[in-house]
């Protein structure tokens, strides 16, 4: 079926995510930008993936990199015009790729005109926009919530003689969606961007919009408690238990205004991004009913345990806990290091290729981070040239993101192909021989490895859509069914450097090729080489 007439062309999608600063430069100035990126939608429509998701381009004073807006409606000068993002679309759609694109709601940048009004005084038109409170008696902050980013998550402002809650970067104040106004204008923002033709939005930090109106103090963490939070351990932020601070009950409402929007345009969709202390909890809770959120996704795999037991036991907590919810699952993005260095890096070159093929054979949909079909690693940044503000405060145990953010590798030349001067992160001699040209001409690579996989999944139904049915396997094998009503079908993975002999518990029906892994079968006892996987249909 052609993807712009499928209108659940998300379930069971691959989505292929861009990181416009880093993805290609047009213009020669360091940056990547719109242009660009169309530029390259043959090659990304190459690999065989239903869509894109673009990475904020919005107006900014770029703090944080566009996650910081202070114009929902319109594009940010370095990344171009609305008529550079409408060829975009335009381009995309012509090629059969959907167009879904970020969405910061919980939070603008403090240069945006609501907060410049808000933090005048009490009493005028936004006074109760963001999320305002006074001090204690004694001058300190309303309570104990931490941001993200460090420190308090409360900053003090003299005009109102109080503070403003800000989850991230204290230029990052949070909105008060307490407030029906504040719901109701970040609804028009994205419809006016689904008015333009986009296909759906990655929502950033769902979980996040509403607040404890008491404003409570957050509990701490009970010893020995596991850190859940898709934050590095060394972050106070996770030394606390995010009971009133975030994932109020107040925000299902919402989601339920949002979806009845999208749902005024056939074939868009909406994927949440939930970081929680009880992440699996509220995917169940935002994807229940068909009425709030199409997909979600969390953390799970985008930490750093990267065994086969690990990955067995996600796929169980998401069986007992959220079976219901359509997952988005991704082993990569723009906020954590490359899995080919998180969980591969004690591995053999094959590692990156199979991990993929098993996240592609879940059941959801999947999220492909931009560099992730070349098996690049994680990038070396020199300190002096560390961009993140998320990284200088907890340098050297965390680094930041801008290993994962560096530009991509076109070319083995100069800067990667990607621009024609220096770029704003450093490209790292080590992803040259990576390079798009290079593995486009072998066609043994990692690129044309994704590409031959995910052409095969395209064809099988019972990975794109089917129930999934997790089988016992020896250590360091996975094994599942997945099954719908026109096939089923049996997958197995090696996640180890060495050979594995598995007996199949079921009788194959017929040995399935043509997804580039190789295996042997004798009489039911599959022997896997080290980080390959078998397919078959079975009775």
């Amino acid at each position: 079926m052609n993807v712009l007439t499928n209108q659940e062309w998300w379930k069971g999608g691959v989505i292929y995510q861009i990181y416009p600063r880093s993805f290609m430069d047009s213009k020669g100035d360091g940056i990547g930008d719109l242009p660009g990126i169309t530029s390259k939608l043959e090659y990304v429509a190459s690999l065989g993936v239903d869509g894109i998701w673009l990475s904020p381009f919005f107006t900014s004073p770029m703090k944080d990199f566009g996650y910081d807006v202070s114009d929902y409606r319109n594009v940010d000068p370095m990344f171009g015009s609305l008529d550079d993002f409408k060829a975009l679309i335009e381009k995309a759609h012509a090629l059969g790729l959907r167009v879904t694109i970020d969405q910061v709601i919980s939070h603008t940048s403090d240069a945006h005109p609501w907060f410049t009004e808000s933090r005048k005084n009490k009493d005028n038109s936004k006074a109760d926009w963001y999320v305002w409170a006074d001090p204690k008696p004694d001058g300190t902050p309303p309570n104990n919530w931490l941001s993200i980013f460090g420190g308090s998550a409360w900053t003090f402002e003299s005009r109102r003689q109080q503070y403003y809650l800000h989850n991230f970067l204290t230029s990052q104040p949070d909105l008060n969606f307490h407030n029906p106004d504040v719901q109701q204008a970040q609804l028009d923002n994205m419809r006016f961007w689904l008015d333009l033709g986009v296909d759906g939005f990655r929502l950033d930090t769902v979980n996040f919009y509403f607040h404890d109106l008491q404003l409570r103090d957050n509990p701490p963490l009970p010893a020995g408690a596991a850190k859940t939070y898709g934050a590095p351990a060394t972050n106070p932020y996770t030394w606390q238990r995010h009971v009133y601070d975030l994932s109020q009950p107040e925000n299902l409402d919402f989601l339920k205004a949002l979806r009845a929007l999208l749902d005024e345009y056939p074939g868009t969709t909406t994927v949440g991004e939930i970081g929680d202390d009880h992440p699996l909890e509220r995917m169940a809770e935002y994807c229940s009913g068909g009425d709030k959120l199409h997909m979600a996704y969390t953390f799970d795999l985008l930490n750093k345990p990267n065994s086969a037991e690990h990955i067995r036991s996600v796929i169980q907590n998401f069986n007992a806990v959220a079976q219901e919810a359509w997952p988005c699952w991704a082993l990569s993005n723009h906020d954590v290091v490359r899995s080919a260095t998180r969980w591969g890096e004690n591995e053999g070159p094959g590692y990156p290729r199979v991990a993929l093929a098993m996240l592609m054979s879940l059941r959801g949909s999947v999220c492909l981070y931009q560099g992730e079909e070349l098996g690049l690693p994680e990038a070396e940044v020199p300190f002096e040239r560390i961009q993140d503000p998320y990284g200088l405060p907890f340098w050297p145990e965390f680094k930041g993101r801008d290993g994962c953010r560096t530009p991509m590798v076109w070319t083995s030349g100069e800067q990667g192909g990607f621009s024609s001067n220096e770029p704003w992160l450093p490209v790292d001699p080590a992803h040259l021989p990576y390079a798009v040209a290079e593995q486009d001409a072998d066609t043994s690579s990692m690129l044309n490895a994704v590409r031959r996989f995910i052409h095969w999944r395209q064809q099988q139904h019972a990975l794109k859509r089917g129930a999934l049915e997790l089988l016992d396997a020896p250590s360091g094998l996975l094994s599942w069914i997945r099954n719908d009503e026109s096939q089923t079908l049996l997958a197995v993975f090696n996640m180890t450097g060495q050979t594995q002999h598995y007996s199949l518990p079921c009788t194959v029906k017929a040995v399935l090729d043509g997804h580039g892994f190789e295996a042997l079968l004798h009489d039911q006892v599959l022997e896997l080489p080290p980080y390959q996987a078998f397919f078959a249909e079975i009775d």
